[in-house]
């Protein structure tokens, strides 16, 4: 997804309320909302083979995946997310509609218009969240994974994977061959 700045500031509370009858969904970061539009045929694939890889998984464990409609409140107040897709377990955020508190993974899938903000700005956010155990970046043009996973204190963990590598998600017990991610994924530039 691509985000697009808007002028305006608001509070958590203004945003929340004004969003809410939007047609279209906005981050929030620091009173800034930004519009997030439409990611590329291959960044929603990439998506969607992971989530139905995981879906089934999951309902085993108590736990659940959404994709790229369903807000992340990094931070209640300051920052709010859309991930390409987002696992919880918690009970809490189980029966929520509204928006997820306590998450377990969080996945994005980059794009040229994200990935400097995906590395930067949401992942300083999310870092912050005791209940995240890893957090997936996913090349949408390449065959390249990258998890980081949470360790001791203020430690993450790098892990990167390349074609033929199986992706392992230890916060969910859950390992993904890097092919199954991409599996019908043009990969190749338009001219």
């Amino acid at each position: 997804m691509i985000a697009i700045p808007q002028q305006q500031l608001m509070t958590v509370k203004e945003y929340l309320e004004w969003e809410a009858l939007q047609d279209i969904r906005y981050e929030y970061i620091e009173g800034h909302i930004f519009a997030m539009t439409g990611g590329s045929i291959p960044h929603n694939d990439i998506a969607l083979n992971l989530y139905t890889a995981l879906r089934p998984f999951l309902q085993s464990k108590g736990c659940k995946a959404n994709v790229s409609d369903v807000k992340v409140q990094a931070d209640p107040k300051s920052a709010y997310f859309y991930p390409d897709l987002v696992v919880t377990c918690d009970a809490d955020d189980l029966k929520s509609r509204k928006f997820i508190q306590k998450p377990t993974l969080i996945v994005e899938v980059l794009s040229q218009g994200t990935i400097s903000q995906d590395r930067g700005k949401k992942f300083t956010y999310y870092r912050k969240m005791p209940s995240l155990q890893e957090y997936l970046l996913i090349d949408s043009e390449n065959f390249f994974v990258e998890r980081y996973q949470r360790g001791e204190g203020k430690m993450w963990f790098y892990y990167p994977y390349s074609e033929g590598d199986i992706v392992t998600l230890a916060s969910i017990n859950f390992e993904v061959p890097i092919q199954l991610l991409y599996e019908n994924v043009n990969l190749e530039s338009e001219e």
